[in-house]
């Protein structure tokens, strides 16, 4: 008898046994999908590991076996094994992530046999670098030079990029340059299946995608890049909570194949593992003269300008009319969309907020309307408060819409712009433009004037890594100025905007680094975050602290410690209660082992419990 163990897509750890018929003994392999009874319905199954034992009783029999050639190399195996110890998710979880949708549901392709060999390098040794680029720009001639050797070797590329807008660009740039075509891939791509086809037979070679990219079964891999290797974008939200810079790893030390990581402001956990001559670390230096960066401080404002809770400083105001008059072009960047932040009645003092998300609700003037920024949830202004039927409703918090109206106050000769959207980020045919985050890195015009409002917000947020997204941030924005920046900020002294007036990014990180050392927060060590969600309030959180209580009893390894149980922020999102236990750990292995031991036996029926490791 041969049996098969097979993993399936849920959160179920182990994979399960099922006997292999006669007709299917030359057909089944490792890596390939079949069609198993789990739970007296027909389920998609993947067969991790084929053996002529087994302790189970009254086995089932496979029902039918989808694949001639397997859609899972040995290698791919072994690396949605490694993801799923890592992000405590189990096998099959692992294994769905790194395939399309079309094959999880069990679409057959009729001829997926090789019929390209690659012929294997072994003097093609692997290498793991991180690249600085000071410049913004100059990694492409890094990427070009990188690439034609692992081409000129035989060897296939992957490169990863956090947005589509940027992978279609890089798609055009390595046409250009190379005369070479490249194969995109991403998720919900018109065509994913036929493009993830392609490469599987050999017939691409260069395979540009945003992060499920990783996982392009590319055949003799030699070289995967990672641009902006700091992004948010590279972690997935749902499960498993991988970050691609990660499994890039994973895959290089599996596969023995070259890593570039590439940043304007490199994450802290990469530039410690260069700092720790764990990999190369490159910098590309400015060739460029670096455009002045003032400070102004909102606390020290004239008496009348606090009064009247001014958003543009007077020197902010010159700065523009100067270029105004001089002809040419200023950006102001403030990441709020809408006119006013939230509503709140004058009287009672109720705050408007979203019935699914228990969020306030943003008041957009041209549209006339109330929206939740988090689902997307709408509502017309009430004219009369809900709760005790005022007839004033009072607008507040500055947005893009409150800004552009002020400047049409102040500067009514000037064509004023808001970029705020995919579609309207290249509208140039203006004086003053104002945008949210959207516009860093999706367009190529330089402003001569950058001025930045309300950057406390994001550096005051309640998050470990605030102060590194805002280093970021400011980094992006940095590269569309030639000229001058002005940062308005009540914290002239922070050791951020330090970092930029000084122009030395080694002030930003040799203080956080410092910082997170001393608080032994990331990257020294690993936080993990354990999500309870479900609809009713009183269950998802009865049960959150019933798991906090039986985890904080439990005798924790060394190393290992339960820190916290609290409120997700938001509370509320979706019509969904979320509650989070917040752990900390130096070893990954141990928090998995310790997790499953100490979270059997607890019923939660309606709730839905996710692991975050590593969350952003």
């Amino acid at each position: 008898m041969l049996y098969a163990k097979v993993a399936v897509g849920l959160p179920i750890e182990c994979a399960f046994d099922y006997f292999v018929p006669e007709d299917f003994l030359k057909k089944i392999k490792e890596g390939a999908r079949v069609w198993v009874n789990f739970r007296n319905k027909k389920k998609l199954g993947y067969v991790i590991k084929t053996t002529s034992q087994t302790n189970i009783k009254n086995v089932l029999p496979i029902l039918d076996v989808i694949d001639d050639t397997p859609v899972l190399d040995k290698n791919m195996l072994l690396l949605t094994k490694k993801l799923s110890d890592y992000y405590c998710c189990s096998w099959g979880e692992a294994i769905e992530t790194a395939l399309p949708e079309d094959l999880r549901k069990g679409k057959i392709i009729p001829d997926l046999t090789d019929f390209k060999h690659f012929i294997k390098d072994k003097d093609y040794e692997q290498e793991i670098s991180l690249i600085h680029d000071l410049e913004g720009n100059a990694r492409w001639d890094v990427y070009i030079s990188r690439i034609e050797e692992a081409i000129s070797l035989n060897k296939s590329v992957i490169v990863l990029f956090p947005e589509i807008s940027l992978v279609i660009k890089a798609k055009e740039i390595i046409k250009a340059r190379l005369q070479l075509d490249a194969q995109v891939l991403y998720r919900k791509q018109h065509g994913e299946l036929q493009a993830w086809t392609k490469i599987k037979k050999g017939e691409a070679n260069i395979i540009v995608g945003s992060r499920s990219c990783i996982f392009a079964p590319a055949k003799n891999l030699g070289l995967i890049i990672i641009d902006e290797e700091q992004s948010p974008f590279y972690k997935q939200e749902q499960v498993p909570h991988y970050h691609a810079r990660l499994v890039a790893l994973m895959r290089s030390d599996l596969e023995k194949v070259k890593l570039i990581l590439t940043s304007s402001a490199p994450s802290l956990e990469s530039l410690n593992l260069a700092r720790q001559n764990k990999i190369k670390y490159i910098v590309l230096p400015r060739r460029s003269n670096v455009a002045q960066v003032d400070i102004i401080d909102m606390k020290n404002l004239p008496l009348l300008d606090k009064k009247h809770r001014i958003i543009i400083s007077k020197y902010l105001q010159d700065s523009i009319l100067a270029t105004l008059s001089a002809g040419r072009k200023t950006l102001l960047f403030l990441n709020r969309k809408g006119f006013a932040t939230f509503a709140s009645c004058s009287t009672c003092g109720k705050i408007l907020k979203c019935p699914r998300c228990n969020i306030n609700l943003v008041y957009h003037f041209y549209k006339l309307i109330l929206s939740c920024h988090y689902c997307n949830f709408k509502m017309s202004p009430p004219k009369i408060c809900p709760d005790c039927d005022s007839g004033y409703i009072k607008y507040s918090g500055a947005g893009t819409e409150k800004i552009e109206s002020e400047l049409s106050r102040i500067f009514p000769q000037a064509r004023i712009k808001r970029c705020e959207d995919e579609e309207k980020r290249n509208c140039l045919d203006g004086d003053i433009f104002i945008s949210t985050q959207v516009i860093i890195k999706q367009i190529d015009y330089k402003f001569d004037l950058i001025g930045i409002l309300s950057i406390d917000n994001s550096l005051n947020y309640v998050d470990l890594r605030s102060s590194e997204k805002t280093f970021g941030l400011l980094t992006g924005l940095m590269f569309l100025t030639k000229n001058k920046m002005v940062i308005q900020t009540s914290l002239p002294n922070h050791y951020v905007f330090k970092a930029f007036q000084e122009h030395n990014e080694n002030i930003f990180y040799d203080e956080e680094l410092r910082q997170r050392k001393q608080l032994r927060f990331p990257p020294y060590s690993h936080f993990v975050l354990i999500s309870c969600r479900g609809k009713n309030e009183e269950k998802v959180e009865g049960f959150s602290k019933r798991l906090f209580k039986k985890l904080s009893k439990s005798k924790a390894p060394k190393g290992l410690k339960i820190v916290s149980l609290n409120p997700a922020h938001p509370p509320k999102l979706r019509g969904n209660f979320y509650w989070i236990i917040l752990i900390r750990t130096n070893n990954i292995k141990i928090l998995n082992r310790f997790l499953k031991i100490n979270s059997k036996g607890l019923k939660h029926s309606g709730i839905i419990v996710t692991v975050d490791v590593d969350p952003l």
